[in-house]
């Protein structure tokens, strides 16, 4: 692992997206709560919220880190027949929490191709990246449009 103990101690965010695309039926069965495999949108927000603190067990040489905290917000979109996931992972420390919020926006993702697997096989997740990033030596980025 990289030696960070001489960083300065900052305030560190991130911020990712990513999408699963999927039928129409599918969506629609997800949005009118009677899944037969529960609330899917609030199981895969856990699911993801508990990856990102697992980040480090995941991912090798991830530093592991005390986190202050996640929101993973879930927006259906039936133009499109998906779900747009964004992930903001906030932490004090001396390194970045981009794998944190990468991981959550994943295992969110693959919850609900998990939990909706049986009724549609040809779920895409697609889009998954990193979309700001603050704090440390690097200061703030933005993806570019």
């Amino acid at each position: 692992m990289v030696d960070v103990g001489d960083k300065k101690i900052t305030s560190r965010v991130a911020i990712t997206e990513g999408r699963i695309f999927m039928q129409p039926e599918t969506l629609a069965r997800i949005e009118r709560g009677n899944h037969k495999k529960g609330d899917v949108l609030g199981i895969a927000r856990v699911a993801g919220i508990m990856a990102s603190k697992q980040t480090a067990n995941l991912v090798p040489l991830c530093h592991p880190l005390a986190l202050t905290h996640v929101e993973i917000e879930l927006t259906p979109n039936a133009e499109n027949s998906s779900i747009h996931c964004r992930t903001t992972v906030e932490t004090r420390g001396q390194t970045g929490v981009e794998m944190e919020a990468l991981c959550a926006t994943q295992v969110t993702l693959l919850t609900i191709y998990d939990m909706c697997k049986a009724v549609d096989r040809g779920m895409t997740i697609d889009q998954v990246r990193l979309l700001e990033k603050s704090g440390g030596k690097s200061g703030h980025w933005i993806r570019p449009e």
